[in-house]
């Protein structure tokens, strides 16, 4: 199973991302996880099941707007309902929507090659749900989305077959129950088949992965006291960017006192000498994403937040030597500590801070790893998973933390860690200063104080 990377544009040269296998196994995976349900079809409303059905996409601007949706049967190959022109767009740029490998909606009066055939119908239409409730009920909006799912379901004969769903607006969910469909729920049939990656899936995450070294080798030659946590933020999406992200989904971006409790959000906070900072940069490439956490101390690192970082470290390392086909999820957790251990009062509290989840075209997808769940309800790891590691450590100062976070995808004999910024070690970075006697060192107190015998009050200095 290859982690190599190569470029980011196709060529004709080199065997890259083949994206028409791309497309082609994700649909695959897709109906073999709808035949083994006792559903009759599903029915995407979420941004990446969409895509993973489809391969299909209108921008980010449209991923909480649930305005968009697609349909598969046990039957049929995909019909996408999309915004506006957006369904133009798809029948002139997308033509595999327009073809079949089910008989049930070829042309069958149309030649054909092979198993791919001409469809009767296009797979791509108009059509629009409610706009998260903006438009009147009155519009019958909702209505008329269930007459479109109902017509196909009656038409491919799975009409009195459970529908799945992954997310839905009550609207809708009250039209078709309206239309007599029995509704359930959906989400397990995707997540399944997102669960285990294909090989061109492993190559676009590994590129992800790299073009977030790329943004951290920035971020390391930037930071210095007098910079704020929202400059690093827009660094690292201009980075990102450049290099043909598709989506900066998020920087977190905490420093100093905000490290402990960690917030999750990122602030206008001015970084100080002596600050622990730590980031985690979500980005799409293609699709597909990236989790990646990585700990500085800015220009020196005191002796409680290196000993953090040394505890988070090790935890993450234990981890994944663990890592393999067979193993489970509580194989991993049991190796992290009880939320008890580091302050918080249940696992609940402290969830996500010893913890793991899949990447793909979403985070989080399958499995998941946490003291919350993993231990009484353990998911067994498989070759062609591909998820994200992420250990915490608050110092014991009670300012800073230590947050590191790998991506790993399973081999048939462990893992191969694709996230390749150094972490074994605390990193210093903005580090210019000098002394007397040569270069500042970086393990002191950001409390010039302390870092004399004096200072800390010691007898006889």
């Amino acid at each position: 199973m290859s982690t190599a990377t190569r470029g980011t544009m196709s060529v004709d040269w080199e065997q890259r991302v083949d994206f028409d296998r791309l497309r082609s196994e994700r649909l695959a995976r897709l109906k073999v996880q709808l035949e083994r349900s006792e559903l009759g079809a599903v029915l995407a409303f979420d941004f990446a099941n969409i895509r993973y059905m489809t391969s299909t996409h209108i921008g980010t601007w449209a991923m909480d707007k649930l305005i968009r949706f697609s349909l598969l049967t046990r039957k049929t190959d995909p019909i996408m309902w999309d915004f506006g022109s957006a369904a133009k767009h798809h029948s002139l740029f997308n033509p595999w929507l327009d073809t079949t490998t089910a008989e049930a909606d070829a042309d069958p009066h149309a030649p054909h090659h092979g198993a791919v055939r001409p469809r009767l119908e296009p797979g791509s239409r108009a059509g629009i749900s409610t706009l998260r409730g903006a438009f009147s009920p009155q519009s019958e909006i909702a209505d008329k989305v269930a007459a479109k799912i109902k017509r196909e379901l009656e038409k491919f004969g799975v009409a009195h077959e459970p529908l799945g769903v992954d997310v839905i607006e009550l609207p809708i969910l009250f039209a078709l129950q309206r239309a007599g469909i029995t509704v359930v729920d959906g989400q397990q049939v995707f997540l399944e088949a997102r669960r285990i990656k294909t090989g061109d899936e492993i190559t676009l995450l590994t590129t992800a992965a790299s073009m977030v070294d790329a943004a951290y080798e920035d971020l390391y030659e930037f930071l210095k006291p007098g910079v704020r946590e929202n400059e690093c933020v827009g660094l690292v999406s201009k980075k990102l960017y450049d290099l043909g992200s598709e989506y900066v989904e998020g920087v977190n971006a905490i420093s100093g006192e905000r490290c402990s409790p960690h917030p999750h959000v990122f602030s206008d906070r001015l970084i100080r000498p002596g600050d622990p900072a730590f980031f985690d940069i979500l980005h799409s490439f293609n699709g597909y994403r990236t989790c990646y956490y990585r700990t500085f101390a800015v220009g020196s690192a005191s002796r409680a937040q290196n000993d953090a970082y040394i505890r988070a470290r090790e935890y993450m390392d234990r981890a994944i030597a663990l890592v393999r086909p067979g193993a489970t999820t509580a194989d991993i957790v049991a190796v992290w500590p009880t939320a008890q251990e580091f302050g918080f009062p249940d696992e609940e509290a402290a969830f996500a801070l010893q913890y793991g989840h899949g990447v793909g075209l979403s985070i989080w997808e399958k499995p998941i790893f946490s003291r919350l769940v993993s231990l009484e309800n353990p998911e067994v790891i498989e070759e062609g998973m591909v998820f994200a590691l992420e250990t915490y450590w608050p110092s014991a100062d009670g300012i800073g933390a230590a947050r590191i976070e790998e991506e790993v995808v399973v081999t048939a004999t462990g893992c191969q860690v694709i996230t390749k910024f150094p972490a074994e070690e605390l990193m210093v970075a903005g580090q210019r200063y000098y002394t007397v006697e040569g270069p500042l060192s970086t393990l002191r107190d950001s409390q010039s104080n302390l870092n004399t015998a004096a200072g800390r009050g010691e007898p006889g200095a």
